[in-house]
């Protein structure tokens, strides 16, 4: 079920999306089109199903982030040139981020977006100087070590009670691989994954406290903030299920009201001067009963639709109305509504079947309240198609290779 549609006076600004391979995008083109926005993708492959979607109305092909700063700044202004107009422009990648705000002077004359430092992108997109901010402001963090060898490895796993997870510090490479995050449970596990993973010439991985808990107990927190870092939009909401499983993005979610998530991520990006749109992650932590903080995204994130207000307000439509100088409407959270990512979730119940932690019953009541999923849309029918096509041609490979993984199975 389609979520009620918001009225805005002037749908005369485009948008153009950067990249359009995963259900996050083809959210943006849906959203923006469904009130007569024109909104536009930007794309290295023909085949990406967002480029399908009736609701992009101009595909254009090029690899933002694999090409020199320069030439996609160039090519980005040709695409503004061809369009006829300055359009809101939204890169929807962690690479992208800082890229835009890079280039933000160069990119003006064709493009809309909210102008935010690089220094606090990269703050907070790098792990490493997230975990440092936090600490700063008083945001609660899980204790974490960024080793640079495996002396300092060792050093940490015997301070530490386990497991503990090794995550990336930045996410570098191809926009289309996802996070590498791994859970040791014991000393030499946790040795052996780094020696493994590490580029010993540029270390890239840190050391995290694994906070005990169902998948439950992670809280996400969507937000639009504007030129003056005041909050204009915001919900928060929990994770039910992860893909992959206990440590990845949602699969299904459900809008729930947390004041304390709230505020303290509304003073969080208040005291740091952050603008524009945020995904922002926690963990809650029984043991001390603080809500701590995982990862910071300073860009709009894929699970975005599942924050959908009562009026069909979402952030990137909040973004949208400031951005054209609109007033950012009242708004009530809908409690309760659930989103859904139909492969990721399917794969991911198959696991949480296996280790028995889910059963059919639970699995069957808990699409309950479902009102939006990622791919499939009664007006919008062929992205979804298409990725069901990507889908089972990827499950029919794994299973003829003898080497079905869950974990493989990824929107992108």
């Amino acid at each position: 079920m389609v979520a009620k549609e918001l009225l805005i006076d002037d749908t005369s600004v485009p948008v153009v999306v950067l990249y359009t391979y995963h259900y996050g995008q083809l959210g943006l083109l849906r959203t923006f089109g469904r009130l007569g926005i024109e909104a536009h993708g930007v794309d290295p492959h023909a085949t990406s199903p967002g480029l399908f979607s009736r609701y992009c109305k101009k595909k254009f092909k090029w690899d933002v982030d694999a090409a020199s700063s320069n030439d996609s700044v160039q090519y980005l202004l040709k695409v503004a040139k061809k369009i006829g107009k300055r359009s809101i422009l939204i890169h929807t990648t962690d690479f992208g981020s800082a890229w835009l705000a890079e280039n933000s002077n160069s990119l003006s004359e064709g493009y809309i977006f909210p102008k935010l430092s690089t220094q606090i992108v990269r703050e907070l997109a790098n792990k490493k100087d997230m975990y440092f901010l936090a600490k700063k402001y008083g945001v609660p963090t899980p204790e974490a070590c960024f080793p640079t060898s495996t002396d300092e490895v060792s050093k940490f796993a015997d301070e530490v009670n386990f497991p503990v997870v090794m995550k990336e510090m930045y996410r570098s490479g191809s926009p289309k691989f996802g996070k590498r995050m791994f859970i040791a449970n014991t000393k030499s596990e946790l040795l052996n994954l780094y020696r493994l993973h590490e580029d010993f010439s540029d270390p890239n991985f840190m050391l995290q406290e694994y906070i005990p808990g169902e998948d439950d107990s992670i809280w996400m927190f969507n937000g639009y903030f504007n030129e003056k870092s005041d909050c204009l939009f915001a919900v928060t909401g929990r994770k039910i299920r992860q893909s992959p499983i206990h440590k990845g993005v949602t699969s299904l979610g459900i809008c729930l009201q947390n004041p304390a998530v709230d505020q303290m991520t509304r003073h969080f990006m208040k005291s740091i001067g952050y603008k524009g749109i945020l995904d922002i992650g926690y963990r809650y932590d029984a043991r001390d009963g603080k809500y701590k903080v995982l990862d910071v995204n300073p860009r709009i994130g894929s699970s975005f639709r599942l924050f959908v207000a009562s009026s069909g307000l979402d952030v990137a439509r909040a973004a949208y109305l400031d951005l054209t100088g609109q007033s950012v409407p009242s708004y009530k959270i809908v409690e309760g509504r659930k989103w859904l990512v139909e492969d990721r979730d399917l794969i991911s119940s198959i696991r949480y079947h296996s280790e028995k932690s889910l059963t059919i019953k639970q699995w069957m009541s808990s699409f309950r309240g479902v009102q939006e999923s990622a791919w499939f849309a009664w007006d919008d029918l062929l992205p979804f198609f298409l990725q069901t096509a990507i889908f089972s041609r990827k499950v029919l490979s794994r299973t003829d290779k003898g080497t079905l993984n869950p974990y493989r199975f990824t929107s992108s």
